[in-house]
Formats: C-alpha cells, structure tokens, sequence
C-alpha cells in the first residue's frame, strides 16, 4: 500500500477482489463492528461538536476573518499571513485551528501549525511543523527552472528558503500515472525534496467476501450505483481508459455482478462497497462526515487501463481508482484496500504528513492502521478483520501478506523498532515502527490468537505490553492525527502527539496513557 496525494501527492495500492453482490436500492453496507475485544459498537469517544458540516464551514470562516489578530497573538512577522485549512471542536468546548502559513504572499511548505484553544477562548497551546522563524533574504528565485514551477518557501528541514516546486507528469512502466514532485533551492539549485507521488506496490488476484448489500439510486427504468445515503458516491467504469470518469454503472434489476472477474459489474460492486465501508466508519468512529469531514462524497473508478495491477487515491480528483490485475478479471478492489488508499485522503485533509522520511511512515502508517480498522468494521465472515495488511491480495505469490503489524520485519523489510535510520528506509519500510505501536496499543506484546490468526508481537526491550483495545488505540490516533499531528512530524513528535490525544480522551493518570508510553517504548521510541 502506498503514498495519497493531495494537489502534492497520491498513492496507490496493488491488490485484487472480486465479489458476489445483490443491489438493494435501499440497502446499505453491512458493517457491524462485533470484534473479539472491543465492545460491540464503536463509540465516539471525540465525536467533533459540530452539528452539521454546514457550522463546520461557518467555523472555518469565523477562524479566517480572526486569522490576522491570530498571526499577532502568535507573534508572527509582518510579512506572513495564515490560511485556515480545519477546524475541530471537541465536546468540551476546546476548538482546534490548523493552518497553512504564507510568506510575502508565498506558500510556506512545512510552516502549517494547529493553535489549540480552550472553551473560554483562552490560547491553550499551539503545535508547529517548524520552530525555526519564517523568513528569507529575498523573494527573487537567482536559478532557471520552468515557467510551471511556482515560488514558494521551504521549512520542511533546517533553515527555511526560498525554493521552487516543479511537477513532471508521466506514466510509470505498469501504467500507473506519474507525477513526480520536486522542490529545489531557488538561490544553489540544490534539489531539497524529490518524491514520486503515486506508486505501485505488486501484483495479486484474488477473491473474496461474498453477497453484500449496496445502496444505489433508481434512474428512469433502472438504477445506478449512486449512494443517497453517502454523499451522492458514485461508481463509474473507465472502459479501460485513463483518464476522466467513464461511464456511470448502470443495471436493470438492481442485482450486480456475478462474483466473478467475466461481469463487468463485479468490480464496481467490490469498489462501491468498499467505499461505503470506510464512509460507515468515519461516521460511527469519529463522526466524521466523509474523508474531507465536509459531507463531500468522493467518486470511484473502476475498469482502469489493461491489465493494469493497482489501485491508487488521488486527491487531485477526490476519487479511488482500481485496475483489473494481470488478467483483466481479477479487480484490485478488497476492502482494505479502499480502506486504506481512502484514508491517505483523511491524512491530507488533516495532518498532511509528508510523504519522505519519518513522516512518510506515518503517513503510510495511518492507512494501514485505518484500513484495518475499516477491515474490522465491516464485519465479514468471509473476510474476518485481521492485522495483516493485503493478506487476501497474494501480493508475493506466495500466500503470504504484504504487511504485519504484530511484527512488521515478517515482510522482509520493515522495520519493528525505531533507530536514527528509519527514516531513510521506504516509507512502507518506517510505517512498520508505528504499525507496530498500534498493534501493542490495542492488543498488547506476546502470543494470541484473534478471529483465527496467531500473532506474537514482540518488544524492543523484552517488556510486556497489556493493550487498550482496538477502539481506544483508532481513537488516540485519529485525534493525534487530526489535531496534534502537521506537515514534519516525526515519531518523536507522534508520541507526544498521542500522549496529549490519550490525555485528552482519558485523563492525564489514565490507564490508557500509561499504554501509549509502554507501546512507544516497546518499539523503542522513547
């Protein structure tokens, strides 16, 4: 599974499904998360206090109008300005502001903070991609590059400067789009940040699930994979195109696919469930409307490119999009994987965790930690939830799966533990540390045996480490994610970003607290 991209990234995950499926214009997808552990439902422990996503705008605006005395309060310089990207209240009336910042009018890469405010209106704390103060000797760029490339100011690393973000479109060697991101010292020329903001990750056919309920939209003297219930979430067909969104799935008797690779179908009710699933999900978890949290549905595509074996989000379009394998019947649609290449849209519309270095882990973490939750959730017997990432996917060939979070070097290449070079590893290498860490959060170090699958996670220091349950760990993330997490974090920086969500959620003398810091130390991050 890989990267997501919003207008600087995307991602994309190999994996394959195909399902039988009945279409019940009323229907909706089943997801019942009565998981051995965790209590049959799960509670909103941080429900936001918004009531509906029209007083989340309002919000939003009323932060922008006070954003100048904000910029003052937090002794900003004169040339610097801050663009209000979210806000979130939680119940007890603290409301968190996460911004973009701009200098003399250029974006500041790296410069996003999140000021932290009590009910009183009282500034409680702010937390910051960077400390180092926002300025540069000069906005003319001395270097050559393309009449595309835009000015901006780079604080990701070190000392901020003025640099140059280009973008090369392309078409990888399987078919997967290209964009490749490069952010250059305007003054040395010296490349700061190089990335490929979509890539793939291997191929895989299998099939999976069974019988599911979708809701669709009746259309003249038929019906269309429309979800009414979900944001207006449509399913199209690309017809093995690249670009666009196709055709709109339509269907006579309601009834989709056949369960197989040979009806077109198949994969648009694979993706439309999937989608569904995690849509579900946000709403019970977090009451969270949608991946943007705006009540905005995204939009799935399926049928892409020939023998085309991946799946990617991209947040350019707000949409999924799937390939039909190496033989063109094996859709790369399971449920995790929706799960997971949709919540890299839920990371940049929160944290927007870079994807390099240490925040890449993070950011391919929180997918696959997302993903799986999503997994559990939607309660299907014949694809329990587990914590082994695209274990129905048969990526290697082998049987085996793409990723462990129990104890993540299984896969040949993760990491278990932090150390000073994690972050030079791939990013779905460094997401091993903080998968690991969730898998001890919610069910602890040592040898168990969940919904059939045996699992012994060890620690870096030989400790015994009880978890909290799934529930609580997905909510400590989410809101370390949503309102403690920016740009740069690092794993430094997420520890104490899921000390203050445990804090927040369960007290400062909390068993759960108490959790968070023996799992960070269990995969040596102290």
């Amino acid at each position: 599974m890989t990267p997501h991209m919003n207008t600087r990234r995307a991602a994309a995950l190999a994996a394959v499904a195909a399902m039988v499926v009945v279409g019940m214009q009323t229907g909706a997808a089943n997801a019942h998360p009565n998981t051995p552990g965790d209590s049959p439902s799960v509670s909103p422990v941080s429900t936001p206090a918004f009531s509906s996503a029209s007083a989340r705008t309002a919000a939003i605006k009323s932060a922008q109008t006070d954003a100048s005395s904000t910029a003052s309060t937090l002794k900003l310089g004169g040339k610097e300005k801050l663009i209000v990207r979210d806000v979130i209240k939680d119940a007890n009336g603290t409301v968190h502001t996460r911004y973009e910042r701009t200098y003399d009018g250029l974006p500041v890469l790296g410069g996003d903070l999140v000021t932290h405010t009590a009910a009183n209106g009282k500034l409680k704390s702010v937390t910051k991609a960077t400390t180092a103060r926002i300025s540069v000797p000069s906005t003319t760029a001395k270097i050559k590059t393309a009449a595309s490339a835009r000015k901006v100011i780079w604080a990701g690393s070190g000392t901020p400067v003025l640099a140059l973000e280009s973008v090369k479109t392309g078409v990888q060697k399987d078919g997967t789009p290209s964009r490749k991101r490069v952010i250059t010292d305007a003054t040395t020329g010296k490349v700061l940040q190089s990335y490929e903001e979509i890539e793939t990750a291997g191929v895989g056919n299998s099939q999976y699930s069974g019988k599911v309920d979708l809701t669709t939209t009746a259309s003249g003297s038929g019906f269309e994979l429309t979800d009414g219930d979900r944001g207006g979430h449509k399913t199209y067909d690309l017809n093995q195109g690249s670009s666009g969104t196709g055709s709109l799935v339509t269907d006579d008797d309601d009834t989709w696919g056949d369960g197989t690779g040979n009806d077109r179908q198949t994969a648009a009710v694979d993706a439309h469930y999937g989608a569904a699933l995690t849509w579900d999900f946000y709403k019970s978890a977090f009451g969270r409307d949608g991946i943007a949290g705006d009540g905005k549905a995204a939009y799935s595509r399926v049928h892409y490119g020939n023998a085309y074996v991946n799946a990617f989000w991209d947040d350019s379009c707000f949409c999924m999009t799937y390939g039909d394998g190496a033989d063109n019947k094996s859709a790369l649609t399971a449920v995790d994987v929706a799960g997971h290449e949709m919540s890299h849209g839920l990371t940049a519309s929160t944290a927007d965790l870079n994807y390099s270095g240490e925040s890449g882990g993070l950011n391919e973490a929180t997918s696959d930690i997302f993903g799986t939750a999503v997994e559990f959730f939607a309660d299907n017997a014949t694809d329990a939830g587990d914590y082994l990432i695209g274990e129905k996917i048969d990526i290697n060939g082998d049987g085996s799966p793409l990723r462990y979070m129990d104890e993540p070097s299984k896969d040949g290449g993760s990491a278990d533990y932090w150390d000073s070079s994690v972050g030079n590893l791939d990013v779905h290498y460094s997401s091993g540390v903080a998968n690991h860490f969730f898998y001890l959060l919610a069910e602890g170090s040592g040898a168990k045996t969940i919904n059939g699958v045996d699992y012994d996670s060890p620690t870096a220091d030989g400790s015994t480490v009880t978890g909290i349950g799934r529930d609580k760990a997905v909510q400590i993330w989410y809101k370390a994610l949503s309102e403690y997490m920016t740009s740069t974090t690092d794993y430094a920086d997420a520890r104490t970003a899921t000390e203050q969500a445990a804090t927040d959620l369960y007290g400062a003398d909390s068993a759960e607290l108490e959790a968070v810091d023996a799992a960070w130390n269990g995969v040596n991050v102290k």
